[in-house]
C-alpha cells in the first residue's frame, strides 16, 4: 500500500495556562488539570487561522519529503475551522507550495478525523496510480465557549503528510487501514454559530470510546496484529485522559502512548491532533517499528492505521523541525485578555 514520503507540522507560539483560564471563572486549576490531564494549550495569533497553519505544515512536508510540489496530484485539507464557508483552503495551500495546476484539491470536514480521512483518499489515488504523490492535512483553530470545559482544551495546530508509492522514498509504509462509523451526534456546531455544543459525558460513551475501540479492534481482526506488535500507539486526544484510558482498555502500555500524547502540552488541535501525534512518533521511531494510529471525529467515526517505519526515515532526519522542538522552544505565554482578543472575543466597535 501507499507510504508516507514526508511530513510537516505547525503549532502556534502562543500558549495559555490552565491557571489563567481557571482564574477568570473562579475554578480550581488543579482539579481541571487532574481531570483533563492538561496544563496549557496553544492559541493562534490574531493573524493565524486553519489556512496559515496548513500552509506552514505543507511547506515543511514538501521540504522533508524532497518531492517536487508540481508532482503532487491531490491536496485535501481537513478542518472544522476553515476560514471561508465558501472558498477552499486546499487551493490556498496548493498556490503557497507552488504545486501547479495539474491537481485535484478539496476541503474535508468530519470533526477531528477529516485529516485521516484525507490520508485514506490519497492512499486510494496513489495505489491506483491516478497520481504520483498526494497530500493530506489536518489543521484547526478550534473553538470553545467561554467557561465551557472545552475552553481548557480547544487549541490550534496542524500536520501535513505526503504519500506516494515508491518504496525507496518511504519514511513509513501504511500496511492497512479501516474505519468504524455511525450517526452519533455527540458534538455539533450549526452554520453561523460561534461555538460548538456537545453532549457532555455522552461524548465519551457511546462516542469516543465506542468508535476508537471499534476501529482498532477491527484493524486487529483484519491484520492479526495485537497491541504487543506495536512500539507506538496514537489515539485521538480530546484531552489527556481519554487516550490513556482507551489504551489501557485495548491492552496497550502507557510507554507505547507517551511519545504521541501531546494534548497535555498543547491542548486538542482537533483535525491536527492524531496527525501531530503521528508526526511526533515518526520523529523518534526506528526502522522496522510498527505504529498504531486511530483517529476520532465526532458525529461519529474513527480511522485506524497499521504503519511500519521504513529505512528511508533515517535519510530524512533533520530536514524539518521536530514536533517536540516546536512545542518546547517556541512558547510565548499570554493572559486571558490577549487570548480573548486573538480568538475574536474582543471586537472593535
Amino acid at each position: 500500500m501507499a507510504g508516507i514520503i514526508g511530513y510537516g507540522v505547525d503549532i502556534p507560539r502562543y500558549r495559555i495556562k490552565v491557571e489563567e483560564i481557571a482564574k477568570v471563572w473562579n475554578e480550581d486549576p488543579e482539579s481541571i488539570k487532574k481531570g483533563l490531564n492538561i496544563s496549557e494549550k496553544s492559541v493562534p495569533s490574531i493573524d493565524e487561522d486553519a489556512a496559515t497553519i496548513a500552509v506552514e505544515a505543507a511547506r515543511r512536508a514538501v521540504k522533508h519529503s524532497g518531492v517536487d510540489p508540481k508532482e503532487i496530484g491531490a491536496i485535501y485539507v481537513g478542518s472544522e475551522s476553515h476560514p471561508y464557508a465558501v472558498k477552499p483552503t486546499a487551493t490556498i495551500v496548493s498556490q503557497a507550495i507552488r504545486a501547479g495546476n495539474k491537481l485535484t484539491a478539496a476541503d474535508l470536514e468530519f470533526a477531528c478525523k477529516a485529516g485521516t480521512a484525507g490520508i485514506q483518499m490519497v492512499m486510494g489515488m496513489v495505489d491506483s496510480k491516478m497520481i504520483k504523490y498526494g497530500m493530506s492535512i489536518g489543521s484547526d483553530t478550534s473553538q470553545g465557549r467561554p467557561s465551557d470545559a472545552l475552553e481548557y482544551t480547544a487549541s490550534a495546530g496542524g500536520a501535513a503528510f505526503i504519500l506516494g508509492n515508491e518504496k525507496n522514498e518511504y519514511v513509513a509504509q501504511i500496511l492497512k487501514t479501516t474505519s468504524f462509523t455511525s450517526d452519533t451526534p455527540d458534538f455539533w456546531r450549526r452554520e453561523g454559530a460561534s461555538f460548538p455544543s456537545h453532549g457532555g459525558r455522552f461524548t465519551g460513551e457511546p462516542a469516543y470510546f465506542k468508535h476508537v475501540i471499534g476501529a482498532t479492534k477491527q484493524l486487529f481482526e483484519i491484520t492479526g496484529f495485537k497491541p504487543s506488535d506495536f512500539s507506538y500507539a496514537i489515539f485521538h486526544q480530546p484531552n489527556g485522559k481519554f487516550p490513556l484510558n482507551v489504551a489501557k482498555t485495548l491492552g496497550f502500555e502507557e510507554k507505547q502512548v507517551k511519545d504521541g500524547l501531546l494534548t497535555p502540552m498543547i491542548g486538542n488541535t482537533y483535525s491536527g491532533a492524531s496527525m501531530l501525534g503521528l508526526a511526533a512518533v515518526l520523529d523518534v521511531a526506528k526502522p522496522g517499528e510498527k505504529i498504531l494510529l486511530t483517529s476520532f471525529g465526532s458525529g461519529a467515526g474513527s480511522d485506524s492505521f497499521a504503519i511500519e517505519v521504513s529505512e528511508g526515515i533515517e535519510n530524512k532526519r533533520g530536514r524539518s523541525v521536530k514536533v517536540k522542538d516546536i512545542i518546547e522552544t517556541r512558547k510565548i505565554y499570554i493572559d486571558y485578555s490577549i487570548y480573548l482578543k486573538n480568538r475574536g472575543g474582543i471586537k472593535k466597535w
